[in-house]
């Protein structure tokens, strides 16, 4: 792809009805706020500022994506007629925050009303809602319809209810959307086929991995400056080969519908050691970002399905992920933000280990998934769930750390969608509001759905002692420790009558073993 490096620039603008206010990871053209606008009067503001570049040490290949995504997007609204005005991230004059080049535009155009789509962050929001005293004129914030549900629709779901199981909520959405169902009934007779989409990994199997594109004239000014500005971030900064618009992001849509959706179902929780992508999509950074919608994507699995083309299972799993689980963590994002950010159910307090930044440790399983999320600032989600997730919850790490860990890394991750994630599954932090059991495991589960145990120096056979897989001890311990909180669990009941059947000598193994291990990990 050809295309030319452009130097943006701010517009001398005389008059201006409306600022229109698009953020990094606003870039649809269908967005609220640009269909309220009118290209012929109003001026539209994006900015690459440093708050939101830094306010986590992003990973530098998430830096470049979105910087270069925004810039492939301000030329696509140019090219539609639109005024833009950009802040490049070295321009001179940048104030370094939304709110600060928001001020600038509105002194240097002097518009009637600023306009914006919500944002997906809470601290954003906060932002905002003191723009219209600062800024002396009227500002209009409008609910971003890219969701299914509204945060209104959301709330109304889960008043009353004594759980929010994620399930319920997703039947919901199908029957809103009409996704795999016929006569209101689910296609198949059910309305969820996980239990068909746990099986282990196998040999033989070609994994086609994600379309990769070749960096433009524009993507290559944006490395050389993530290159130059955010040298200290974690993360390989290359090779890059993310899409950059909407064209490319559709493209790898059909990557995946074509080479990877039919065996994505069998295979979408196994984990093979080198082995990045598996038959994953790697499309939640292209919708998260606004390159892809999410009902196109979910139109186009169907359609795959219809035609004969992939299994009921790979696509109602994916399906699910969509209007099922993502939808899910943005309502329970909204609905319990801002003490949401700060709950800690066990009282951990552990500092995040110091190889999570490196992936520098023995235990082959944590080298791996570290490994490749440093290359490719990415990681499915039982790597993120039960290999990085799963070993910060048993060894007490501060749920906040490993939250934060989460946001930098992935090219994926907006706090709306993350935060839920890592405190509620994966850590189990909010006490049972998200999940109905903590997501705790030994090297049994690790050994079981990878072939990552094969190449650590740790025996997952064993079970104590220093040759014995960590997560075999840790598993016990932590259970053990947190017992008083978690007894009445009831899907835990016959785990911890396993543990009374044990012997006292065993069972002081299993804590010595930890505490060792732990120890030395301090």
């Amino acid at each position: 792809m050809q295309c030319k490096v452009t130097h943006f620039a701010w517009i001398p603008v005389s008059k201006s009805r409306q600022l229109i206010v698009i953020l990094g990871d606003q870039l649809s053209h269908n967005l609220a706020a640009l269909k309220a606008g009118d290209p012929t009067r109003d001026i539209i503001l994006m900015a690459e500022v440093a708050q939101e570049a830094t306010y986590v040490r992003h990973h530098k290949k998430k830096i470049a994506f979105v910087f270069a995504c925004m810039r492939h997007f301000a030329e696509e609204l140019r090219a539609a007629g639109w005024q833009v005005n950009y802040t490049t991230y070295t321009d001179p004059n940048n104030t370094g925050s939304v709110t600060g080049e928001v001020s600038r535009a509105v002194q240097a155009h002097n518009p009637q009303t600023v306009i914006i789509t919500e944002p997906g962050e809470w601290r954003l929001t906060q932002a905002i809602a003191g723009w219209q005293s600062q800024l002396e004129i009227p500002v209009t914030v409008l609910s971003d319809d890219r969701f299914l549900c509204s945060h209104q629709e959301f709330a109304n779901w889960a008043e009353g209810r004594k759980s929010l199981t994620m399930e319920y909520f997703y039947r919901e959405m199908r029957a809103k959307t009409g996704l795999l169902m016929t006569g209101g009934k689910p296609e198949g007779g059910k309305w969820n086929y996980d239990a068909a989409n746990r099986k282990p990994p196998k040999s033989g199997l070609h994994y086609p991995g994600p379309k990769r594109f070749e960096s433009d004239a524009i993507t290559a000014e944006v490395l050389d400056l993530v290159a130059a500005q955010f040298g200290g971030h974690f993360g390989d900064l290359t090779p890059f080969w993310f899409a950059a618009t909407a064209a490319q992001a559709e493209q790898a849509l059909e990557h995946f519908i074509t080479h990877s959706l039919p065996h994505f179902g069998d295979c979408q929780d196994a984990m093979i050691t080198d082995e990045r992508f598996m038959f994953h999509s790697i499309l939640a950074l292209y919708l998260n970002i606004g390159l892809l919608d999410a009902r196109q994507i979910c139109a186009r699995a169907e359609s795959a399905w219809a035609s004969g083309h992939a299994p009921l299972n790979a696509v109602e799993g994916f399906i699910r992920q969509i209007i099922g689980w993502r939808e899910y963590v943005r309502g329970i994002y909204w609905l319990k933000m801002p003490a949401y950010a700060d709950v800690n159910f066990f009282g951990h307090d552990r500092a995040l280990p110091e190889f999570y930044w490196t992936g520098e440790t023995e235990m082959n399983c944590l080298h791996q998934a570290i490994s490749q999320t440093k290359t490719e600032a990415y990681a499915h989600h039982i790597q993120r769930l039960m290999v990085t997730g799963n070993f910060a919850m048993l060894i007490g790490v501060e749920p906040k750390q490993i939250h934060e860990w989460y946001l930098a890394v992935y090219a994926d991750a907006y706090e709306w969608v993350e935060m839920p994630n890592t405190i509620g599954m994966s850590q189990f932090a909010d006490g049972g509001l998200l999940g109905s059991k903590p997501y705790a495991a030994s090297g049994n589960y690790i050994n079981k759905m990878s072939n990552y145990c094969a190449g650590c120096r740790y025996q997952v056979k064993l079970k104590t002692g220093p040759e014995a897989c960590p997560f075999n001890a840790l598993y016990w311990d932590f259970l053990d420790r947190n017992r008083p909180k978690l007894k009445n669990n009831h899907r835990l009941g016959q785990v911890y009558r396993t543990w009374d059947r044990m012997s006292q000598a065993k069972q002081e193994e299993y804590r010595h073993s930890a505490a060792q291990f732990l120890a030395a990990l301090s």
